[in-house]
């Protein structure tokens, strides 16, 4: 279907979803979130995916946040409704069974860090910002900022960040470990698009099955933990990309995995 708050395009075996509305930084409307529920059921529809990239068109923002106009004349039960969407959406990215990076090109604020850290890491550019600026609005993170940040950062610097409002930049938050790795503005697609082929040239199963492994088991004690990746070690074994893996490494040659999800 036709977009006009997002693009999204293939590119081999990676997903690209780009925020398309540069005049506004980007901004989460509600028209723009529909889209991206669209752009997801057609991704998870698509079984030659094995990575998605989110990032932002334009030069200066991934997402500076939500979009405050919208916002401003919501009525509680409204902004209520408004919150419970973003959070679907960063729940989909989360469950989605192939790994998504955020592209940070720039303001990831707000909702734009919330939409990043429903990703499974993040690359960011020199010059991104990242921040929870909702205090200084009067209001709080609505994606999922309070929590998904204090998993990722810690309790203390995540109360610090959206306490303060503070924006920081990207070598700060690779500091404390909200993104895995910075680069040059010049360079971050590319690095980014390194990453992504790379895995992309993995198996789905195994991907899908480190993803729910760590995901699952963040939130468990260590022993239900194992027993999590265990379970998952021998499943893995039932897919044809486990014999070819094996294969391929006992003959010197690199593996084909065509091993599909069930």
């Amino acid at each position: 279907m036709a977009y006009q708050n997002i693009i999204y395009e293939k590119q081999g075996n990676v997903g690209v979803i780009k925020f398309n509305r540069p005049k506004a930084l980007n901004a989460l409307n509600p028209d723009l979130l529909a889209e991206m529920e669209q752009a997801l059921d057609e991704i998870e529809k698509d079984p030659s995916l094995r990575v998605l990239v989110l990032t932002g068109e334009g030069e200066k923002a991934f997402v500076a946040g939500a979009d405050i106009a919208y916002m401003v004349n919501l009525s509680p039960l409204e902004a209520r409704r408004f919150s419970l969407v973003g959070h679907d959406i960063g729940t989909r990215l989360e469950n989605l069974p192939i790994p998504v990076i955020a592209c940070v090109n720039g303001f990831a604020l707000g909702g734009g860090t919330e939409m990043a850290l429903a990703c499974d890491f993040i690359y960011a550019s020199e010059n991104a910002k990242f921040g929870q600026p909702e205090i200084n609005l009067g209001i709080i993170p609505g994606f999922g900022g309070t929590q998904r940040l204090p998993r990722l950062v810690g309790k203390g610097v995540a109360k610090e960040l959206c306490m303060t409002g503070v924006m920081i930049t990207a070598q700060e938050a690779k500091e404390i470990g909200l993104v895995n790795k910075v680069f040059p503005p010049d360079k971050l697609w590319e690095e980014t698009l390194k990453t992504a082929n790379l895995i992309a040239s993995k198996g789905r199963v195994s991907l899908r099955a480190v993803k729910q492994c760590v995901d699952r088991g963040y939130d468990t004690d260590l022993r239900r933990g194992c027993q999590i990746e265990a379970e998952a070690f021998g499943l893995c074994m039932a897919s044809p990309d486990a014999k070819e893996g094996m294969s391929a490494f006992l003959e010197k040659k690199k593996p084909d995995f065509k091993g599909e999800l069930v």
